[in-house]
């Protein structure tokens, strides 16, 4: 029923390129891709291509074996700092410029990309681990030599490859032949298109006629099929059997195609492949993975240049004060060069570290089993998100329907009352028949019936207006032929274009009415008492998105009674049913509570009654002009003044705690935008029962458009609308964004959430694109289907459910988790420690080489202005490195509220989004503290010291290593042991390391009084102003989170 409906291909702006994909022709071809055209495929021939395919794998990796080095060392190198670190190393192989041992700026250098090549390597391996287990997953191939198993990467275009039931479609296949005797088979499309219903598909039929799949093998035939394109709703081709009399010639439509991430639901199909690698239709729907700089990185490398701007005015004003005398242009250099700590070398390989701990912390997080962090680089961002954009099937809702309500209008049963349901079918049928002819007379239908006879008038409709079929399978006692004989129950599944049909066909057996047979013409139930009640079908009216409703007309062969039963959406069944004073109000009723509701009505038709529709019927069948408009009009002729049965509500069960979590994420002033391919009501329905749409909350549907008048019009509508929810379609978001995308996109972003559904995926991706760039806010989007994967690359955060059908969401994701409800925690606590850490860790290395930056300009202003290092050699290595780095870290560990409360009190979260962590503010802040430590520790050490220069350095060096510990100490909220022992570590490490360093530092003279006082009278200077600052803050200002944790 959606197949009829075109996806519009909506065109990438690639982020990283200038160039459009358009002018790459030339590219494609120097790169040996040519452009895709039409083809001719043998069966079972692969060898007879008459062009080159691309190989069946599924990639993920960002690089390969070659360009691997290249590209980790460019994505470094782009980063301001990494380039001028580098720059810097290399000036030190001039001897004019050298300013100590070439070790003091390799080391440090080498080691930061040392760490970040291995982070890198260990995702690239784990990546292609993941894609390799996909790659590798067996087939049966159909060959001269009977069939052999393939691997689904050495699948080619051509081969004949047999997909059982409940497997993975490996490629775009054409259906051949399958095992079903009803010659049709059933599709899981929801991995591909977000759409819950089944699909029924066709094998050609020239092959499905042949005795056996081996035949295939030996007739000429072929596939003539159009160039790959992303268009998943449509297919163009024909199959041709060349060796028969006269050849044969059938049209290939999309009903008669099996596209690859789609799940064969029913049977055993044989199918030719058409189309593998990157020219599949869900691989073309994808966008290429690329690589996510975080908000926050960008923030540090902004700062990092404000620092360098900083480092050429200090060395321009060194220079200036000594008059620019001599080769200034070398003391410029040799000033760049001795103030070069201002620009730590040392952060980007504390916050990679850093983002390592993360990482190790949510998958080892026992509240969020089954976590995976497949990118390491950007889990900062999860403590910045603005925006939430999910999907609907598998992400939010489990796609399993449950039966909860039957309403008569005078009574309702819930599912604590269905055995009062099943006691009336029970003694409708063990009750003595009344005779046929009563049943037959029109006075019976105004005679008040018993309320035994409504229900069952209301279960037997339900239980025959569908398009179920069961099927009976062998369960290892009964074979699949005695099980359909008998009927047996234990072997009996249902199968149906829509999950909400089974439902209510599992829902009639339970109260006793059974569907145990079915085919193109009949109908066969089973009554409580064993019986086997048979009807005819004379019509079927399909379920469209158009009519909404769906209708059949059967005979009951017992008693020859012919009856129209229709069910159908409650906005066209209102004027279809005769006049009550219930339906809208109960149907309202149901829908708040998030149940889907359809309505069920019946009408008695006579012998002349029904062969007058027919001959009406078959004739607008067969009118060449208007012949929908006219089937429509004969159909609607019966549609009148029909007997309303019941209403039902059907549950798509929800996941786990999805209602709790979006309010979470409501509360902490995240917006969050549902967007799937399924239906309207199905989407709007889902988002009432998730709660997404609060129940005080007005829902805006906007009207279908198809052109900028239209487009116009509605937005005017909708601009009138306050604090109302959006449920927009596909087609009408398109139409809107391609006229009014500005006025379109703030309005939108002004709703409290928004719906989109009948998404295209290439859609999702360009929603998540158009938010980044109008809002300048970060994204993250949600999904389990490979419909979703683009929408996952694209966004600032990728999170990946793992589904039932497949894991190709959660390996395209950067973070994958097992159940939505996890999201929350991800968030609020994950997120938040990790964005928090960063900005105290970032913020504190700056300050650490500011401090010791501090002290060389103040050494080299006292000693006229000269270019002489304060600190040398290993002094220099070790600041950063073992007498420091482990407090320092350790910074990674503190966390401002226990993650209980951040769960409990979400609104904190909001505090992230103003970016107040690390800001310009925070950055000055910290500045002046290192200015004003640096120059007191300094000067301190120049007044104090008596006699030798090296006791300036070993008064001045021993004060600034504990006025870091100390400063560590200070910006600790909550204390963790590893914290206390890197102190410890750390102080032990230096005094340890003193007896070696008597090359720097007079060793007697730290052993003496007059060093320790003095260290400590700097020390107490430097640090006690600022713990005295923090305990007025506290007192005085407290944050918001200190005041829930008092």
């Amino acid at each position: 029923m959606t197949d009829n409906i075109p996806l519009q291909p909506v065109r990438q702006k690639k982020r990283m390129d200038s160039k459009h994909r358009g002018g790459c022709c030339e590219c494609l071809r120097c790169c040996g891709r040519r452009e895709p055209r039409p083809r001719t495929v043998w069966l079972g021939h692969p060898e007879k291509r008459d062009q080159r395919y691309p190989r069946n794998v599924i990639n993920n990796q960002k690089y390969n074996f070659f360009t691997f080095l290249p590209g980790v060392l460019f994505n470094q190198f782009k980063y301001f700092f990494n380039l001028y670190f580098l720059l810097l190393a290399c000036s030190q192989f001039v001897v004019e410029m050298r300013l100590g041992a070439l070790y003091t700026y390799w080391v440090p250098l080498g080691f930061v990309l040392a760490v970040t090549v291995i982070r890198e390597a260990a995702e690239e391996i784990r990546c292609y681990m993941r894609d390799k287990e996909v790659n590798s997953q067996i087939y049966s191939k159909l060959t001269a030599r009977g069939t052999v198993k393939v691997k689904s990467s050495n699948i080619q275009v051509g081969d004949l490859i047999i997909v059982e039931k409940n497997q993975r479609v490996p490629a775009d296949m054409i259906f051949l032949r399958t095992s079903e005797k009803n010659g049709s088979c059933f599709l899981r499309t929801d991995q591909l298109d977000g759409e819950t219903d089944w699909k029924l598909r066709l094998p050609v039929t020239c092959t499905q006629r042949l005795p056996t799949a081996s035949d295939l093998l030996q007739i000429r035939s072929y596939v003539y099929a159009e160039e790959p394109n992303i268009d998943i709703h449509n297919f163009v081709g024909t199959f041709t059997r060349e060796d028969s009399d006269p050849p044969v010639n059938e049209s290939l439509s999309i009903e008669n195609t099996l596209w690859a991430s789609t799940v064969i639901a029913s049977g055993t199909v044989v199918g030719v492949v058409l189309y593998t690698g990157r020219e599949l239709r869900s691989v073309m729907n994808t966008s290429n993975p690329r690589s996510k700089i975080g908000l926050f990185d960008l923030e540090v490398n902004c700062l990092t240049k404000i620092l360098f701007g900083a480092l050429v005015v200090v060395s321009l004003v060194m220079v200036a004060l000594q008059h620019f005398a001599g080769r200034w242009y070398l003391q410029i250099i040799r000033f760049l060069l001795l103030f070069s700590n201002i620009i730590p070398i040392s952060l980007r390989v504390n916050l990679d570290m850093g983002k390592i701990v993360y990482s190790w912390v949510i998958r080892r997080d026992s509240k969020i089993p089954g976590t995976v962090v497949r990118s390491s680089t950007i889990p900062e961002q999860l403590g910045r998100i603005s925006y939430l954009l999910t999907d609907k099937t598998g992400t939010l809702t489990q796609n399993e329907m449950v039966f909860k309500r039957l309403h008569l209008g005078t009574v309702a049963y819930g599912l604590d009352s269905m055995d009062e349901v099943q006691s009336h079918i029970f003694s409708i049928y063990t009750q003595p028949q009344e005779a046929p002819a009563v049943k037959g007379l029109s006075l019976a239908t105004k005679v008040r019936r018993t309320m035994s006879s409504r229900v069952h008038e209301a279960v037997k409709a339900i239980a025959l207006c569908h398009n179920v079929t069961p099927v009976y399978e062998s369960n290892g006692v009964t074979d699949q032929a005695e099980a359909e004989r008998h009927y047996e129950d234990s072997c009996r599944v249902y199968q149906a274009s829509s999950p909400d049909e089974v439902a209510l066909v599992q829902w009639t057996e339970s109260v006793g009415l059974t569907l145990v047979g079915r085919d193109q013409s009949s109908v066969q139930l089973r009554s409580p008492g064993g019986h086997i009640l048979n009807f005819t079908i004379l019509q079927i009216f399909p379920f469209t998105y158009e009519s909404k409703r769906m209708g059949i007309i059967v005979r009951d062969e017992s008693t020859g009674e012919i009856t129209f039963y229709m069910k159908g959406a409650d906005v066209v069944m209102a004027g279809i049913v005769q006049y009550n004073d219930w339906l809208e109000e109960e149907c309202g009723n149901m829908a708040r509570e998030g149940l889907r509701v359809l309505v069920v009505a019946k009408k008695s038709l006579t012998e002349e009654q029904y062969q007058d529709f027919e001959a009406r019927y078959v004739q607008a069948k067969l009118s060449v002009h208007d012949r929908s408009l006219k089937v429509a009009t004969v159909i609607e002729s019966l549609e009148m003044e029909m007997e309303l049965l019941c209403l039902t509500g059907v549950e798509d069960q929800l996941q786990t705690d999805v209602r709790p979590t979006l309010e979470t994420l409501r509360n902490a002033g995240i917006k969050v935008w549902m967007l799937t391919g399924d239906k309207l009501e199905t989407a709007t329905c889902t988002a009432k029962n998730a709660h997404l749409v609060t129940r005080t909350q007005d829902i805006h549907i906007f009207r279908l458009v198809t052109n900028r008048g239209e487009a116009h019009l509605e937005l005017n509508a909708f601009r009138r609308k306050h604090d109302c929810a959006l449920v927009i379609s596909g087609d009408s978001l398109e139409v809107c964004l391609k006229y009014y995308e500005y006025e379109f996109m703030e309005l939108a972003c002004q709703c409290p959430a928004v719906v989109c559904c009948r998404c295209a995926p290439t859609q999702k991706a360009q929603i998540v694109r158009l938010l980044q760039e109008r809002t300048g806010k970060l994204t993250c989007a949600v999904g389990d289907g490979g419909n979703d994967v683009s929408m996952i690359q694209e966004a600032d955060c990728g999170v990946g459910v793992e589904g039932k059908e497949g894991k190709q969401a959660s390996l395209a994701a950067d973070f994958s988790i097992t159940q939505f409800k996890h999201l929350g925690r991800l968030l609020m606590v994950h997120g938040r420690n990790s964005y928090k850490r960063s900005a105290a860790l970032s913020q504190f290395v700056i300050h650490r080489s500011l401090c010791i930056s501090t002290m060389q300009a103040v050494f080299s202003s006292v000693f006229y202005f000269a270019s002489v290092p304060l600190y040398q050699g290993f002094l220099i290595i070790g600041y950063s490195t073992i007498y420091t780095m482990f407090p320092v870290f350790s910074l990674v560990l503190d966390k401002d509220v226990k993650s209980e409360v951040a769960m409990l009190y979400p609104e904190l979260y909001k505090d992230l989004l103003k970016g107040r962590p690390l800001s310009y503010k925070t950055f000055l802040i910290w500045v002046l503290i290192s200015i004003y430590q640096g120059s007191i520790i300094m000067y301190g050490a120049l007044l104090l010291f008596e006699s030798e220069f090296v006791h300036i350095v070993a008064i001045s060096f021993t004060s600034l290593i504990l006025t870091e510990l100390l400063m560590v100490a200070l910006t600790i909220q909550t204390w963790h042991w590893l914290m206390i022992v890197a102190e410890l570590l750390s102080l032990s490490c230096y005094i340890a390391s003193l007896v070696f360093l008597h090359e720097f530092i007079d060793v007697y003279f730290i052993a003496t009084l007059s060093f320790l006082w003095k260290v400590t009278v700097i020390t107490l200077v430097s640090c006690l102003p600022l713990y005295v600052l923090k305990y007025l803050r506290r007192r005085f200002s407290p944050p918001s989170y200190s005041k829930l944790t008092s």
